[in-house]
Formats: C-alpha cells, sequence, structure tokens
C-alpha cells in the first residue's frame, strides 16, 4: 500500500543543516512490528506515523519510534511532524493553536515568527543529581568533576540527566567515551553573543555514543532549569549541533503560563511510501 511520506529537518532553515525526521502520513492500519520495522530501516533517530485523533480536543495523533523503541513524546519530531501534517494539507480546529495527541499526553503547538513551537511538557523526573552520579558523569564525558557548574535530572521523556558547564567553548570541546544514560550538556555562550547557550546530547547506542544533531526535548527541559534557575532569560536562542557541522537553532519564549520551545522546519524528501 502507498502511503504520504515527508522528510523534514527541524531547527533550520537551511537544508540538512538541522535534525532530519521521517514522517509517514498516512499510518491507519499499520502494527506496532510494521512501525518499529520502518523506523529501524530508515536508520534516523526518530520515525513518526500520523493517525485519527483518539482525543476529541486533539488535531491529530502521533507515535514516534527510534530505531529500537517508541517514545511517548520527543521535541523534534513533536515540530517535524506538525510542520508536516499542516504541509500536506491538515487544519487545526483553532488556526492558532494545534493539538497533538502522543504518548505523553495532549502537547499544544503554536506558529511564531522562527516557526513552530510547543510548550515544554512537564517533567517526570527534576532535581539535583546525587554526588555519585556527578561524579559519573564526569568520567563519561572525560572532564574533570571540578567543571561541572551544576547537574540536574531533566527527564520529560526520554530520561534526559543535564549536565551544566561554565563556556559554550567547554561544551563543543568535549570527547566523551562511551555513554550509559543520556546525557544533555549545556554551556553559555559570551554575553553579546547570536546564541545564548551551545547544547550537546550524547545517548547510548548499541555499545557506543550516539550525539543527537538538535534536541527538542532536551533543549525544553534544559529551559525549565536554566530559567527556574535565573541563570537564563527568555527570550533565547540555543545553538546546538555545531560539532557535527550542523547549525540547529532552538528558540525558547515565554507566556504567562507556558515555556515554548520552537524552531524553523522545512521539507527535504516527498513522495510516496510502499509500507
Amino acid at each position: 500500500m502507498l502511503r504520504r511520506f515527508r522528510q523534514v529537518d527541524v531547527f533550520t532553515s537551511t537544508p540538512y543543516l538541522g535534525n532530519p525526521l521521517a514522517v509517514v502520513l498516512d499510518a491507519d492500519g499499520l502494527t506496532d512490528e510494521e512501525m518499529q520495522r520502518f523506523a529501524h530501516w530508515t536508520n534516523l533517530s526518530e520515525t513518526t506515523f500520523l493517525l485519527p485523533p483518539s482525543s476529541p480536543e486533539a488535531d491529530y495523533r502521533v507515535r514516534i519510534f527510534t530505531g529500537s523503541s517508541e517514545l511517548p513524546f520527543a521535541g523534534h519530531p513533536t515540530l517535524g511532524t506538525c510542520h508536516a501534517w499542516l504541509e500536506a494539507g491538515g487544519r487545526p480546529r483553532d488556526p492558532d493553536r494545534i493539538v497533538q495527541e502522543c504518548g505523553a499526553g495532549l502537547v499544544p503547538i503554536r506558529r511564531t515568527n522562527p516557526g513552530l513551537a510547543f510548550a515544554a511538557p512537564a517533567l517526570l523526573r527534576s532535581g539535583p543529581v546525587e554526588e555519585s552520579l556527578v561524579g559519573h558523569l564526569a568520567t563519561l564525558l572525560g572532564i574533570a568533576r571540578s567543571d561541572i557548574v551544576d547537574a540536574q535530572w531533566a527527564d520529560n521523556g526520554p530520561g534526559w540527566v543535564a549536565v551544566l558547564l561554565s563556556s559554550a567553548e567547554e561544551v563543543l570541546a568535549l570527547r566523551p567515551g562511551v555513554v550509559d544514560l543520556d546525557i544533555g550538556v549545556v554551556g553559555p555562550h559570551p554575553p553579546g553573543s547570536p546564541q545564548a547557550f551551545e547544547v550537546r546530547a550524547f545517548c547510548p547506542h548499541h555499545g557506543a555514543t550516539a550525539e543527537d544533531p538538535v534536541t527538542g526535548s532536551l533543549n525544553a527541559s534544559l529551559a525549565q532549569w536554566l530559567l527556574a534557575t535565573g541563570r537564563a532569560t527568555a527570550p533565547y536562542t540555543a545553538s546546538q549541533g555545531t560539532a557535527l557541522g550542523r547549525a540547529g537553532r532552538v528558540h525558547i519564549t515565554t507566556d504567562a503560563d507556558d515555556i515554548w520551545v520552537g524552531g524553523n522546519a522545512i521539507t527535504c524528501i516527498h513522495g510516496d511510501l510502499a509500507l
């Protein structure tokens, strides 16, 4: 059966400098095994499958798969899927607010000047990291314990633990070993720089370490931490992917109720998929 397909580059306005996402637009009737097999085949960090919503409040439902498992929520798949849905003719109930249904519940998305933005979901785990784990994180990242300014659980689904270094330069200099948990690292750029922070994301992958180019979920939880502790003020822009030759840009804004995580998305491949 032929199904509409998009491959979208997220958190960039320049093709091939962001984080790619595969989107199957007509996924009704696919089994879990078929979704997982295709996500494994794409060899991308995530592949999403669009389905009719089960909630009356949602505009569409999405299932998000890595190459090996399903995620309840992830950031760049949220923005990339919404971009593909709108581009393919999706019409939200409210023209100013799209509601995505996913494993983590309902996620509001809105149109902003730098592109779409999602409301940062509530953290599943937060709070300081125990000292023994901070030392372990330093060992994994190949740095001294004294180089870590602070560490915090920042888990909104994928399981992030966040590490703050003193500068973006130190973040870019990291050469981690084999990690055994999902680690997000952030450090500030000098005052007056176009971007306020540099972000990197490291994940275990088949006995090695994978680095994600641009990570919406991590930037969402980092924003919650940095804003709450006064280390950041909104609006601000974070850069990610620099160490991989990418140029991801994540825009953080706030309103009275939410922290919003936004960025551009652009379709690089579209067509029909035999699945």
